[in-house]
């Protein structure tokens, strides 16, 4: 008996939409970054990219648990000597560029290598309802109804 092993010719990629509003953030990473690797499927193969592409919208209204939205720091460096600077989880989704928040909750799930840039460039977030992608015809995906606490009160 041999194990099956999956070639990229082999894969079929699939379009999915997902509606962030009001889904728990973590729990809706945990499911994209599942989806994007393709562990979701049978034919699953770690070394060959078998996920699927995946649209987020409507990424200001993902919903944060706790205090989350206060006391969770993202840092970054500006590269000159003590340049780092922070901003909370709260000042981020509010901001100019909410999307960046579920961008980075998928990054740090999926292994950091060739392959998982790859599959991080099939992940579109966008902050508002709206996106350019109609005419691959995506699917809907509900996260919220997969699991009663992926959603909670906005």
């Amino acid at each position: 008996m041999k194990t099956y092993s999956a070639k990229p010719s082999e894969v079929d990629k699939k379009w999915f939409l997902v509606d962030a509003e009001g889904v728990v953030l973590g729990r809706l990473a945990s499911v994209l970054a599942m989806r994007l690797r393709g562990k979701h499927k049978p034919m699953y193969t770690p070394h060959i990219d078998c996920g699927d592409n995946i649209i987020v919208v409507n990424a200001k209204k993902v919903h944060l648990t706790g205090r989350k939205l206060s006391d969770r720091l993202y840092y970054r460096h500006t590269g000159f000597p003590g340049g780092i600077k922070s901003r909370t989880a709260g000042e981020i989704r509010d901001g100019k560029h909410p999307e960046r928040l579920i961008v980075k909750a998928v990054e740090r799930m999926i292994s950091r290598n060739p392959l998982g840039r790859a599959q991080m460039r099939k992940l579109h977030v966008y902050a508002g309802p709206d996106h350019p992608h109609v005419a691959q015809k995506p699917v809907v995906l509900d996260v919220a109804a997969m699991n009663p606490k992926n959603k909670r009160g906005v």
